[in-house]
């Protein structure tokens, strides 16, 4: 049994397989559904000469320079510090939510208390998630942090998951924390990136070695065979199955389908450099739609471009048999979804050569940059099986 194969060519598939050929000398096949590599970090350049991301806007942010690195060797990045603007009650504020924000929902006057209050109630601290300032004993603080969540998390979340924020892991309402600041990054991490020619170009590089092969528009789920302990591809025992894709569809929706949710985007396009007043504008109250992105904001060089494109994202349920919306990109944790998560977890472990990374396969609502580490991470468990299955092979 000689054969690696990696399901699925994002970050997670594309940074394992590059690991194993390089560092191991092992040859891989990489199983792509789709007729592109780079999974939901795919980006083209459009018939404007726009570089587009077509599942959705990405951004390298992250505090450990080792992501970093790592990506560097495949690609010239440039710093780009993300900044967006969410449009409420008819005006643009700062996203994420900042001091400035406090003036242009309260008003200046109403604003010099209720600053004073949040710079005392979190004195050294930089971001402070959304539902501490809900819970909290202040009754203005509280106050404000009601005001936030009424009008800007709870009709994104519902809008985007398609459950009420209740119901949601705590994990996603704090993803985008109120700065305690006036800082206008959406993110505050240390190392902030994109790469200059576009993510497709660095999977092209980080996928170009002689040990990989990558096989476009193969459903593996075809040639998988699930036997006694053990996965085949093909008709073959493999050494290793390293799986990216939905967990439920890799072992037939047995204990029932997982729920993600996914996106129609839709493009508009106009005869003008510029359209909207920040690269990505959040709308919490629009009926329907959650964001819109202008690529020609954070493309590294938008000479060769005419015109400009805006990617509007409308979230809907994943449904991979549905002509919109049949791409997985998050998956919707809550509690009865972990708990049909681990069902399908302990199925898994009953294979021991079946090897479980990324988002889809974990369950887990990764950012790319922790997405990055843990494949890097998860690395060290493949190379120390094969090593393993290897000694005990003799």
């Amino acid at each position: 049994m000689e054969k690696i194969i990696v399901v699925g060519s994002g970050f997670s598939g594309a940074i394992l397989a590059r690991k194993i050929a390089e560092e191991l000398e092992r040859k891989v096949l990489i199983v792509e559904k789709r007729p592109h590599i780079g999974g939901n970090m795919y980006d083209e350049v459009d018939e404007h000469g726009i570089l587009v991301q077509k599942y959705g806007p990405h951004f390298l942010n992250t505090n450990n320079y080792r992501v970093i690195a790592f990506l560097k060797q495949y690609a010239a990045l440039f710093p780009h510090e993300t900044k967006l603007l969410s449009y409420i009650d008819g005006q643009y504020v700062r996203l994420p939510f900042n001091f400035k924000t406090v003036q242009q929902l309260v008003g200046p006057e109403r604003s010099e208390g209720l600053l004073k209050k949040l710079r005392t109630a979190f004195a050294g601290r930089d971001r402070v998630p959304i539902l501490e300032l809900v819970d909290h004993a202040d009754p203005d603080v509280s106050a404000y942090g009601n005001l936030l969540f009424e009008k800007a998390y709870r009709t994104y979340t519902s809008k985007q998951w398609g459950i009420q924020p209740e119901e949601i892991d705590k994990y996603v309402l704090d993803r985008v924390p109120m700065a305690m600041n006036y800082d206008e990054r959406y993110l505050n991490k240390d190392f902030q990136y994109l790469p200059i020619e576009g993510f497709t170009k660095l999977f092209e590089r980080m996928l170009d070695h002689p040990n990989i092969r990558v096989e476009l528009n193969t459903d593996a789920l075809e040639k998988l065979t699930m036997g006694e302990g053990t996965v085949s591809y093909g008709g073959e025992p493999v050494q290793c199955l390293i799986w990216t894709g939905p967990i439920d569809e890799l072992f037939h929706y047995r204990y029932g389908a997982l729920p993600y949710r996914s996106l129609d985007i839709r493009y508009s396009y106009e005869d003008k450099p510029s359209i909207l007043p920040s690269e990505i504008i959040s709308y919490p109250q629009a009926p329907g739609y959650t964001r819109s992105t202008e690529y020609r904001k954070i493309m590294y060089d938008d000479g060769g471009a005419r015109g400009s494109v805006v990617a509007t994202e409308y979230p809907l349920a994943y449904d991979p048999k549905a002509a919109v919306g049949n791409v997985p990109y998050y998956p919707v944790v809550t509690k009865a979804s972990s708990a049909v998560y681990e069902q399908y977890l302990e199925q898994a472990a009953e294979y021991r050569n079946l090897f479980l990374c990324g988002r889809l396969a974990e369950f887990k609502y990764y950012n790319m940059d922790i997405c990055i580490e843990h494949a890097l991470a998860y690395f060290e468990n493949v190379r120390d099986y094969l090593k393993r299955d290897k000694e005990e092979s003799k």
